[in-house]
């Protein structure tokens, strides 16, 4: 019974997170990449702060020689992953972007391989180019000689490129968290991006006016920073510990298949048929590289 409630909230988890894609979407028609990102971890920070400190009971504050390290993450993760990926959801769809963000897992084996040692064999190598050409195939329509001629939407580069950023921070990750609780190092993360970030908010708040938006605007802010961000984390985090990450991780793989049914009922999208082929592939390679030992 226990390990089907944990399969239940890790499909809310899934919804969860496929919902950032469509509450970004909607989000970035009137705020910045920058002031989306920053009232996300603002919000964020204020409610895990309180979580972390009250579970981490007096081992809540961060010693000094751990300020590099989550600058660091801070930086690749939060800010490196998050302004690319609201700004390429100006010029994409959320269940593209979403589609070429299903192809982290693998290639944070391919950095781990190459920074930390980690062994590619090679069923694993055949997954990640699997999952390469589904990428390749999604952010070209399956016109792959397209790229020859640079007749890609520069929106799912951006994505692309985002999602590297978040694999370089998955990749950082595996080593911070031998140190630091994962609850603790994520609000310091989170918070750590506040803070790098808010001189340039302020300028957007006092020269642009950027907080004279709609109240749909401020709702997806606050919908991605509830839902997706601590829910979704304290979920996994509980999922984690119940069931195992390989389990775990599945259900992330539903996150693209949510996001295009989101994307549909909501944003209207339509949904290229032979996407929904590349995007599967993209999934099953990651499925398949789960998988192995």
């Amino acid at each position: 019974m226990q390990k089907k409630n944990n399969y239940i909230l890790m499909s809310f988890a899934a919804v969860f997170w496929a919902g950032a894609f469509i509450a970004g979407k909607l989000g970035i028609n009137e705020l910045s990449p920058i002031m989306l990102t920053y009232l996300r971890f603002l919000f964020a920070s204020i409610i895990l702060f309180g979580v972390m400190k009250r579970h981490m009971g007096t081992d809540w504050r961060l010693s000094k020689s751990d300020y590099k390290m989550v600058l660091q993450l801070s930086v690749v993760g939060m800010i490196g992953y998050h302004l690319p990926f609201f700004l390429a959801l100006r010029y994409t769809t959320a269940s593209k972007a979403a589609m070429i963000n299903a192809s982290n897992p693998l290639i944070t084996a391919a950095l781990a391989a190459l920074f930390l040692g980690d062994r590619l064999t090679m069923k694993r190598i055949g997954y990640i180019l699997i999952a390469f050409m589904g990428v390749l195939l999604t952010i070209t329509d399956w016109q792959i000689f397209d790229i020859l001629h640079l007749g890609v939407n520069k929106g799912d580069l951006i994505m692309l490129f985002a999602s590297c950023c978040w694999s370089s921070y998955s990749v950082l990750v595996k080593s911070a968290t031998a140190k630091m609780h994962p609850l603790k190092l994520s609000t310091y993360t989170f918070i750590g991006c506040v803070l790098l970030l808010t001189p340039f908010a302020l300028k957007e708040m006092i020269l642009d006016h950027a907080l004279n938006v709609s109240a749909g605007a401020y709702a997806a802010v606050i919908y991605m920073a509830v839902f997706p961000t601590v829910l979704g984390y304290t979920i996994q985090q509980l999922s984690i510990k119940e069931i195992g990450p390989a389990k775990t991780a599945l259900f992330i793989n539903l996150v693209p298949v949510f996001s295009t049914v989101l994307a549909i009922a909501f944003l209207k999208e339509a949904v290229n048929p032979i996407n929904i082929l590349s995007g599967l592939m993209i999934i099953g390679a990651v499925i398949g590289n789960s998988r192995l030992r």
